[in-house]
């Protein structure tokens, strides 16, 4: 059976088998015990377990579990069967799988035929997606280094992720279908007002990209309501703050008993041209 993904160390096809991957040129790679395949290569890692450990990727799960941004997945899984016309889609930067799922639940009540597939530089994240999305290959691999065919995707989705340009631009088929998730302008604005003296909206940017036609761009918005500590604790470690934030900052969460924000998300679709 054919892999979707492709050899990260020549680049052929890769033959999936019940217990590897392997090229032609007989390189191999062992599907985990937790159902999912690491084709990241040591000399493509910038730690030793990069991406995100246990604690945070149990957080990300703990948190997206009570359906708080349920509303924003929603309308994704709408916009990805408006355009999706069967083949490969790949998200990339998957994490623990939960928007994955949904979107592979979403495909396949539309009737769609369609191979799903998700990558993620952290292992503990692969593992939470293999075993949430039982229908989806997952891999261990970068961004930066999709271990993918020129023109392999039919449709690629990529929410809060690193954002690699010239990977993308060459991933996805001509005329398929790029869809990205980013924050909008006052997104999460009441926790950052929680946290600093001086919080500054999202910045806005250009939606133009090389090689894409820009479609359209949803927004959805909403407010939810975190009654403890610890669902708070779980968005702020979701978030860049966290690991921008000092001391102080970190306190004045933990300090929190409840909290209402907003949240928001742009939803951008691009046609590769």
């Amino acid at each position: 059976m054919n892999s979707v993904f492709s050899c990260p160390v020549c680049g052929k096809p890769l033959i999936k088998s019940e217990r590897n991957l392997k090229c032609d040129k007989n390189h191999s790679f062992d599907i985990s015990s937790k159902g999912y395949v690491n084709l990241l290569l040591s000399n493509k890692m910038n730690a030793k377990l990069p991406g995100d450990n246990k604690l945070m990727v149990n957080a990300r799960r703990d948190f997206l579990s009570k359906d708080y941004y349920r509303k924003m997945a929603d309308k994704l899984c709408e916009t990805v069967c408006r355009y999706f016309r069967g083949g490969v889609l790949l998200d990339a930067g998957c994490g623990e799988g939960y928007y994955t799922s949904l979107v592979s639940e979403a495909v396949e009540r539309a009737g769609i035929n369609a191979q799903i597939s998700g990558i993620d530089i952290s292992k503990t994240a692969c593992a939470c997606a293999a075993r949430k999305c039982r229908n989806a290959e997952i891999a261990a691999a970068s961004i930066f280094h999709i271990p993918m065919s020129d023109s392999g995707a039919d449709m690629m989705i990529t929410l809060f992720a690193p954002f690699c340009e010239s990977e993308f631009r060459r991933i996805i088929a001509k005329g398929g279908y790029m869809i990205m998730v980013i924050p909008s302008e006052n997104h999460l604005w009441e926790l950052k007002e929680a946290v600093y003296d001086e919080p500054y909206p999202n910045k806005p940017h250009g939606y133009e990209i090389e090689g894409f036609e820009f479609v359209e761009r949803e927004l959805v918005e909403d407010s939810i309501y975190l009654p403890c500590t610890e669902d708070i604790e779980n968005l702020f470690s979701m978030t860049p703050y966290y690991y921008k934030t000092g001391v102080e900052g970190h306190e004045r969460v933990k300090a929190l008993k409840e909290l209402k924000t907003r949240i928001g998300f742009e939803i951008l679709t691009y046609k590769k041209l």
